[in-house]
Parts: structure tokens; C-alpha cells; sequence
């Protein structure tokens, strides 16, 4: 029994027989006394009192302090780290007023905390430390008096420091001298400097306070993940720290650079790697800066969403891909660029396909689906950030079919099938009816022609054809399986096309060789009386030359320098053919789509009486028939892409020759175009180019094949007798039997040859060096595309695509950032231009500007506009095309700016006295076309010539590939350099990436 008394005593007594104080009593006694407590103190206290874990009974809290310190590892302890860190610890008041470690246990400070403010904020160390550790559970035996904070969330920490200080506790450190700790909000955050160190480099990473620059000598790094620095200093017996924080975890490269205490040397053999592979890495944490700019600094790089377009065959291929620099990721910025993509698809989902992770998968479709893939789609694309567009050719343009299309069915005697023969025509272009069989039987909706034009398969004029396909279908082995044409038949067309017609006409091309080989010779002849021009003494002899072969039925190669009056010669020729005999047939001349209206001209000016007709569109929109078209005229002038569309209404017709204009436009033996005129059957055909070979021997080839069925044998004979032993063994011997071979039916006059009253032509490099902004985007993404180029000339003709994407892209980007996508900075090449036009301008000077790429012309354009120069403007997209040229030729500009597309043949500009181009190209064939544009008979002054060239660039590489092509031409066809230039191969694109 225990009786509490008012007046504070106790009684007790116990059964027990214990005369002394016994447990039960003392026990009971405890049992009462708290009873006793909690009676007396009221409902709302005991209710706020459990709510905030304090008790008010409990006597006043103790003084309390937390101790930071430099711990050393101590041998066989597995609850401390083995390295130095920062380590904390609870104190109290001491009796002198110092501060003590005795009475503060974490046991005894876990007893305080109930009526303690600062015992409950000391213990949220002590539980974040057995959170961290995995011991949590009350118990604190275990716990290590000195708490290291190396392995605690760093935030967390900062926090729990913070309500420490707030309940009065006195943060102190080095519990010796125990000077305060300073906690300050102002955020820490650390930079990577990198600056030039001889040809080497050298980087360190420095602290920032409130971006101010701060040096920190010893330094500590808290938390898992780091965000609190701890700046120790003084001497090792009287201690000091400042406590900051960042907003971000400390990168651990930053921690280890800090705490070298002196900056890492990167040598000179290793700066390109450092610069290729680390700088990306180190940019992706931290900013890197080059403080004294003596090392260029790259933007941060970012990831891009590549998009690979294949067109082929009306298909179009969408390879996607992730092109992550250094292979980091950014993934709120790759979703965003994801997002953009399916929106732009949101009209046409069917066309995007979700990998099950990373980017789309690919896709491969054609005829509606490729319609509106670029039509629709396509469009939207180009305009989503961080997505790059790389196309292996220029985008199709598709329309809809202005007629309906006609088709016609006939059958074979034995009515199989399989010998059915289709013709379908749509806008007078000829449908392929093995393409069409085969998107009838997928049920295609609608099927692309060539040209990009388009028609319905589900009208009524199908109806039937489909049925036949059914049919089909029915009556092969296996039914259901796509459709299949008999093994004779397929043999039949290869050989119909590939063995019968073209061995045909080499056969009857020798008959003729051998019908000269007596005592025939080039006699000179007279020129026509109806000719309204004087000759001069080549001309002449080109002429001879042209007359015998028409006569003979030979053809040949007119490849004299760019602007000595081929085209007068040919009219010469074709005017002597009408004198001989008027009512002969025609002469078709086919040339490109820019100087179809220049043969006229030409023609009606030295030769009236040769009357001219120029097809300058197709049947459906001329009205007419080819036959009635050229009714009655002595020359048909017509472009390629015209020829090549309505070929088989030209070889329906009789011609006394064929003359095809820049040949080698059609140079390519696999093209429409070359096998068009391959196959039209006129008996002469004069090849005219000043470029017979552009990049390699197979050009000339294909040129001569066309002249002079025969003469080098086939592709594959020529490459193994003459293209490998000259390009690739530097074989003299055949060089010389090739040049011999080809001399009877070549004709090639330089100017310096024939017209040496030709003004001189001085030619001058101006080397522009790039922006400081310009340059460093530049070499930005050299980098990039200098390593994706090397992983791929192993194999060059596999990836020619990829890498002429790659090296137009680098060309473009030594012009303006901008041309890529790849950022704004100013164009020093621009500027350059500028000058060199006001300059020019102010002497009197006429100017010819030329560029590849349209929009940089039109920059340089809309640069001279805001100067105050008077121009004029041609390319591919000019409608006005003859008055734009006659108005520069009457003197109404001063300077005129040429695509080298629209304007880089054809023209007669020899009122400029002045050329600059804006962009080198590896091909000197074109450089020099385009410069003849000026140079030229006719031309009274010096023609100055300025290649402008972006110094320290892909553009300097070019001019010395270009320098090696023209030397093979010159070995070739002038008898001087050195062989050993052909298209584009692994060691040219090497040198290029130098």
C-alpha cells in the first residue's frame, strides 16, 4: 500500500514481511507518483504536451552546443569512414562557461528530448545518421559519439544545422578552440577553367560565392549527395569554419580539381582528345570557361533527334536516331523534342511508329503514304527545335494529275496472262505498268509517277485491270502469292534492253569505222552561205570536222574550252546540212532547261533560215502532238527533263542528228536521261561539253558511249582496260593508248590555243578569317562530323551518301551557321563581299557573284540591297529569266547574283569584268563553267577573279582537292599534270578533315 498525504509524506506497508524498504514498495511508490502527475496537470497540457514531444513536468533544459571536427580514420572502426572527414558531436554547458563534452551522450540527449528543444533537434542528426547507416530503431549503443556527415544527404543536413541553431544550440568548432561556425545562404557554386598552356592545356575548378570568385585553401565536402562546403581555417590548434551550401550537388570532378590544390596539365598530344572526348563530359556538370579565351569553348552540348530520309523509288525511309554528344543525355530535353514529333505527325499517326524506348522506330513506306509524308508532315518537321533533317537528295514535290489516266489492255495470241501487254498514260507521261501491277495487287490508293506526279487507283478506270490481277492470282501455283512473271520473260527484256539495242548500234557505229579506213580524210569545207557570222580559223576547222563526221554517220565529242563558240560551230554545221539538202528531217538538240531559250536566240541570229522549234512543255499542255510540234522545222530544241519524259514520241520520229548541250548533265549511264538518247536511233549524235570528265574516267566513258557506240568497249571492259591502270596505277602507257583512241573523235581547243586575243584572266584567293563566335560553332561541329566521317570511309561507296551530307554540311557551315540550324553569328565572308562589291562599284566595274547555295546568295543579295548596290538576282526559282539576264547585259545593275545551278552554263555575261565566288567546289569543271560565264570571246577587259575562302575551314581542303582533279583533266585531254584524281575517295576525305 502507498498513501500520498497532502503535506507531501508517504506511507507505505507491504505484505512481504521485508522490515527494510522493499522493491514492491518502491515500485508502487513510482506507479503512484506518476498517476499522481498526470492527474494534476490538465487535459489541454497533456494533449499539447505529447503533440509537441515535450514535457513540462521535467525540470528546465540544459545548454547545449554541437561540435565540428576533423576526424582522422581510426584502425578496425566500421562505423566511420577510413578517410578524414567532417564529424559532429553533442556538448553542454561545462561550469567555467566553456563549453564540455561530458553529459552528452546520444543516450542522454535522446532522454532530453522530450522537454528539450535543442536535445530534439540534435536527435534529427542522429536519425538521419541511422537512416543513412541502415540502424534505425531507437537504440543508440551502436551510435559513434562523433557523427560523420560524409555519407548523409547533404540538403538534409544543411536543414537539420539550421533548426539546430534556431533551438539555441551554439554550433561550435574544434572542440579545443572552439571558435562558431558560420552558416551563410549565400550558395557555393564551382566553374572549370581551361586555358592555353604552351601547345598543351591546363584546367582547375573554382569556388564561387554569390558568383564572386572565392578561394578556399582547405576545403571539406559534406553530404551524400554534396551540397555543403565547409572552409576550414587557421592552424591546426585553433580552427575556424564557414559553413556554405550550394543549390545543386557538387559534381565530384569539381571535389577532386578543388582538392588538387593546383591545376591538371594536359599535354599537347593529348589536347584534341581532351577537347573531343572530356570537354563535353565536364560541360555536362559544371561550366567550363576559358578565362584569357586561349582555348575556344564549344557551346554545352545538346542532345539532337536525327532523321535520316531515304528516297528511293518513290519510297521514302525515315531512319530516326538519338545523336547525343559524349554520349550524355539530357532527358527533359529529348522529351520535349520527342513531343514536338508526334505532334507534327498528329494529322498522319499511322506514319510514326513508338520504339518500345529511345527514338521512332523506322519506317519504309511509298506512293499516299510518301504524299503525305512530304507534303504534310515533312514540312512541320523542319520547324521542330533540336531535330535535324539529313535527306539523301533533294525533297520530291508531288502533284495531282490534271487528266484522268488512260489505260490499254491487249492480249497475246494464247491468252496467257502472263503475256499481257499494258500501257497506261497519265499527263502524257508513261506509267511503268510492272510498278503499277504490283500497287493494284497491295491496293495501294494511289500511285507516283517519276515526276512526282500522282493519280487515284480506286476509279472506275482500274476496275478492270484489277480484275485481270485477280485472275492472275488464280491461275498461279500458289494462290494468293504476289504476282509473278515467267523466268523467258524477264531474260527477254534484259536482253531486248541491255544486250540487243545497244549491241545493234555498236555493231553498225564499226561497220561504219570500217567503211573509212582507206584513204578517207577531213577535208576542209566552206562555210554555208545562209551562216550570218565570220568563223574563225578553228571554228572553221571545227566545222570541217563536225561535217565529216554528220557525213560519214559518225559521231564525236565537241569539247572545246567554255566560251570558244561550240554552239556556233554546231549551227554551222546543222546550216551547211540544210544548204546540202533542204527538206532533210530535223536536227534535235537537247540541252538544259536554262539555254533552251538561248539555242533559239542563237540560231535565229546566225542562221535565219534555219527554222526553230522549241518544246518547252509536254503534250498535255502544248496541245499537241510531237510530230505536229516539230512539223516543218529544220532544228528541235528541247530541255532534258522534256526529252527524257516523252522519249518514245521522239523516237517515233526520224531526226538527221542528235546534239546534246552540256552533256554531261546525262552522264550517268543509269539514268532516263542517257538512255533516252542512248536509244533515240538518229544517225549522228555530237556530244558538246567543255567538261568532259568532271571527277572520274567513267564520265568520259558515258559521253563517248553515247558519240561513239563502241569506241571504248562496254563499262565494265573500259574500267578494266583504262579507269583502274590510269586512276589507280598511274599507268602512262594506257593513258596514252586511251588519248590516241579517243583523239579521231574528240575535238578540244584550249583558249590559251586559239583565242590568245582573249584579255587575260587573273585569278586571286582571299582568305576570311571567321568571327570568333562563327568560328567556334564551326569548329563545334567539325568535331562532330569529323569523327561520324572517319567511322565511315572504310567503305566509301557504301556511305558516299552520308558522307557528302556530312562535308555539304561542313561547307555550308564555313559560309553561315545559320545555313544548319547550327546558331547565329556574324558572317565575315559577307562582309568581305560587301567591301570588295562597294569598291568595285565605285571603279565602274560589272560584277558576276556566284554560289551553290541559294540562301546564302540570297543573304549576299539582301546585303548588297541594304548597302545601296544596284543588282540583279537568278536562280532556279527566277520566273523572268531572260529579262533578269538582259537587264544586267544593258547595264541596269552592277552586279549580278548566279546560282551556280540556273546560271553556271549557258549564259553570256560579258559585261562583268568581275567574278567572285562565294563557296570553292571540289569539281574545277564547274569553278571554271561558271568563270567562263565572263571569260569568253566577246570579252574586252581583264576578268578578275576572287575566291573567297573561310580560312582554317573545310573550304581550304577543297581548293587543294580541286587542284588534283584538275589535274587529271589536264593529263587527260591537255597532256600535263599528273594522273591519279577521281570521284571523292577515302584519302580525299581524309584530307578534308585534317
Amino acid at each position: 500500500m502507498v498513501l500520498l498525504r497532502n503535506d507531501g509524506c508517504i506511507e507505505t506497508d507491504c505484505t512481504c514481511g521485508t522490515r527494510d524498504l522493499c522493491v514492491h514498495v518502491v515500485a508502487a511508490t513510482l506507479l503512484a507518483l506518476t498517476a499522481h502527475d498526470e492527474q494534476a496537470r490538465p487535459n489541454w497540457q497533456r494533449e499539447l504536451d505529447d503533440a509537441l514531444g515535450f514535457d513540462s513536468t521535467l525540470p528546465d533544459e540544459e545548454e547545449r552546443c554541437l561540435f565540428l571536427g576533423i576526424r582522422q580514420p581510426k584502425p578496425y572502426s566500421y562505423s566511420e569512414p577510413d578517410v578524414p572527414h567532417i564529424a559532429v558531436r553533442a556538448g553542454a554547458r561545462g561550469s567555467r562557461g566553456g563549453w564540455v563534452k561530458s553529459r552528452s551522450s546520444w543516450n542522454r540527449i535522446d532522454e532530453e528530448r522530450r522537454h528539450s528543444r535543442a536535445s530534439a533537434a540534435l536527435m534529427r542528426l542522429v536519425h538521419a545518421y541511422q537512416i543513412a547507416a541502415g540502424t534505425s530503431g531507437g537504440y543508440y549503443y551502436s551510435t559513434p559519439e562523433w557523427l560523420p556527415l560524409r555519407d548523409l544527404p547533404g540538403e538534409e543536413v544543411w536543414f537539420i544545422l539550421r533548426r539546430i541553431q534556431d533551438a539555441g544550440v551554439a554550433l561550435i568548432f574544434d572542440d579545443k578552440a572552439q571558435h562558431p561556425v558560420e552558416l551563410r545562404d549565400e550558395p557555393v557554386s564551382a566553374r572549370i577553367e581551361v586555358s592555353g598552356h604552351g601547345s598543351g592545356a591546363e584546367l582547375r575548378a573554382v569556388l564561387q560565392v554569390a558568383d564572386e570568385e572565392h578561394r578556399i585553401e582547405d576545403g571539406w565536402w559534406i553530404g551524400d549527395p554534396t551540397t555543403i562546403l565547409a572552409d576550414v581555417t587557421g592552424t591546426p590548434d585553433a580552427q575556424r569554419a564557414i559553413l556554405y551550401r550550394s543549390d545543386a550537388p557538387m559534381p565530384r570532378v569539381a571535389q577532386q580539381l578543388l582538392a588538387r590544390g593546383s591545376a591538371m596539365r594536359i599535354p599537347s598530344a593529348s589536347r584534341d582528345s581532351f577537347l573531343r572526348d572530356y570537354l563535353p563530359r565536364l560541360q555536362a556538370d559544371l561550366e567550363v570557361i576559358s578565362p584569357d579565351s586561349s582555348i575556344d569553348i564549344p557551346p554545352p552540348p545538346a542532345p539532337t533527334l536525327a532523321l535520316q530520309i531515304t528516297y528511293v523509288a518513290r519510297q521514302v525511309h525515315l531512319a530516326w536516331s538519338w545523336d547525343r554528344p559524349a554520349g550524355i543525355r539530357d532527358g527533359a530535353r529529348e522529351q520535349q523534342i520527342a513531343d514536338a514529333v508526334i505532334q507534327a505527325f498528329a494529322e498522319h499517326p499511322g506514319l510514326l511508329e513508338r520504339g518500345p524506348s529511345g527514338p521512332p522506330a523506322d519506317r519504309t513506306f511509298g506512293q499516299a503514304s510518301a504524299v503525305a509524308f512530304v507534303s504534310e508532315v515533312q514540312p512541320l518537321l523542319r520547324a521542330v527545335p533540336g531535330l535535324r533533317i539529313e535527306e539523301n537528295e533533294q525533297t520530291p514535290e508531288y502533284r495531282a494529275a490534271g487528266g484522268l489516266p488512260l489505260v490499254g489492255v491487249r492480249s497475246a495470241d494464247d491468252g496467257d496472262w502472263l503475256d499481257l501487254h499494258v500501257t497506261v498514260s497519265v499527263d502524257g507521261e508513261d506509267v511503268d505498268f510492272a510498278e503499277l501491277f504490283t500497287a493494284l495487287t497491295l491496293d495501294e490508293p494511289i500511285f507516283v509517277l517519276p515526276s512526282g506526279t500522282y493519280f487515284p487507283l480506286d476509279g472506275p478506270e482500274f476496275a478492270s485491270l484489277r480484275a485481270i490481277i485477280e485472275e492472275a492470282r488464280a491461275l498461279t501455283d500458289k494462290p494468293g502469292s504476289d504476282l509473278r512473271v515467267s523466268r523467258y520473260q524477264v531474260d527477254l527484256w534484259e536482253e531486248l534492253t541491255e544486250l540487243g539495242i545497244i549491241t545493234a548500234q555498236e555493231s553498225a557505229w564499226w561497220l561504219a569505222v570500217q567503211s573509212l579506213r582507206s584513204d578517207a580524210a577531213v577535208e576542209r569545207v566552206d562555210p554555208p552561205a545562209g551562216l550570218h557570222a565570220e568563223l574563225r580559223d578553228y571554228q572553221a576547222a571545227g566545222l570541217s570536222w563536225l561535217h565529216f563526221l554528220r557525213t560519214n554517220g559518225l559521231g564525236g565529242l565537241l569539247a572545246d574550252d567554255m566560251g570558244l563558240g561550240k554552239t556556233l560551230q554546231t549551227i554551222a554545221m546543222m546550216e551547211l546540212a540544210r544548204e546540202e539538202q533542204p527538206d532533210r528531217p530535223p536536227f534535235l538538240v537537247v540541252a538544259p532547261t536554262s539555254v533552251v531559250g538561248n539555242w533559239a536566240s542563237e540560231v535565229a541570229r546566225f542562221a535565219p533560215q534555219l527554222r526553230v522549234a522549241t518544246i518547252t512543255a509536254m503534250e498535255s499542255r502544248r496541245g499537241e502532238a510531237l510530230a505536229d510540234a516539230v512539223r516543218g522545222a529544220h532544228v528541235v530544241v528541247t530541255s532534258y527533263a522534256l526529252f527524257r519524259l516523252e522519249d518514245e514520241a521522239y523516237r517515233d520520229l526520224e531526226w538527221s542528228g542528235l546534239v546534246l548541250d552540256e552533256a554531261q548533265q546525262i552522264k550517268n549511264p543509269a539514268s532516263a536521261g542517257y538512255k533516252a538518247a542512248r536509244t533515240l536511233g538518229a544517225p549522228f549524235t555530237l556530244v558538246i561539253t567543255g567538261t568532259p570528265m568532271e571527277n572520274n574516267l567513267d564520265e568520259l566513258w558515258a559521253l563517248a558511249s553515247l558519240a561513239a557506240p563502241g569506241l571504248l568497249g562496254s563499262r565494265k571492259q573500259f574500267g578494266e582496260t583504262y579507269r583502274k591502270p590510269i586512276e589507280k596505277e598511274r599507268d602512262a602507257e594506257r593513258l596514252a593508248r586511251l588519248q590516241r583512241r579517243l583523239r579521231p573523235f574528240l575535238l578540244r581547243r584550249t583558249k590559251e590555243l586559239v583565242a590568245a586575243e582573249l584579255p587575260p584572266k587573273q585569278e586571286q584567293v582571299l582568305e576570311v578569317t571567321l568571327h570568333p563566335k562563327h568560328r567556334k560553332l564551326y569548329d563545334v561541329r567539325f568535331q562532330r562530323e569529323r569523327q561520324k566521317l572517319l567511322g565511315l570511309v572504310d567503305d566509301v561507296n557504301a556511305n558516299r551518301i552520308q558522307i557528302f551530307r556530312s562535308l555539304t554540311l561542313l561547307r555550308q557551315l564555313a559560309l553561315d551557321p545559320e545555313l544548319v540550324d547550327a546558331g547565329a553569328a556574324p558572317s565575315a565572308k559577307l562582309d568581305a563581299l560587301i567591301e570588295l562589291l562597294t569598291e568595285a562599284a565605285e571603279e565602274g566595274h560589272r560584277v558576276l557573284v556566284l554560289s551553290q547555295f541559294t540562301r546564302f546568295l540570297g543573304a549576299a543579295r539582301d546585303r548588297a540591297a541594304a548597302a545601296g548596290l544596284s543588282y540583279a538576282y537568278l536562280d532556279g526559282s527566277t520566273t523572268n529569266r531572260p529579262a533578269v539576264i538582259d537587264g544586267f547585259r544593258g547595264g541596269d545593275t552592277s552586279v549580278f547574283f548566279v546560282s551556280l545551278k540556273a546560271g553556271g552554263v549557258g549564259l553570256n555575261l560579258v559585261e562583268a569584268d568581275y567574278v567572285v565566288l562565294l563557296d570553292p567546289w571540289w569539281n574545277p569543271a564547274v569553278e571554271e563553267q561558271a568563270i567562263d560565264r565572263a571569260h569568253r570571246i566577246g570579252q574586252t577587259r581583264p576578268v578578275i577573279v576572287y575566291r573567297l575562302v573561310s580560312a582554317d575551314t573545310i573550304e581550304q581542303k577543297v581548293i587543294a582537292l580541286r587542284e588534283a582533279k584538275a589535274e587529271l583533266f589536264a593529263r587527260v585531254f591537255d597532256g600535263e599534270g599528273v594522273i591519279g584524281a577521281g570521284s571523292l575517295t577515302a584519302d580525299d576525305i581524309n584530307a578534308l578533315l585534317e
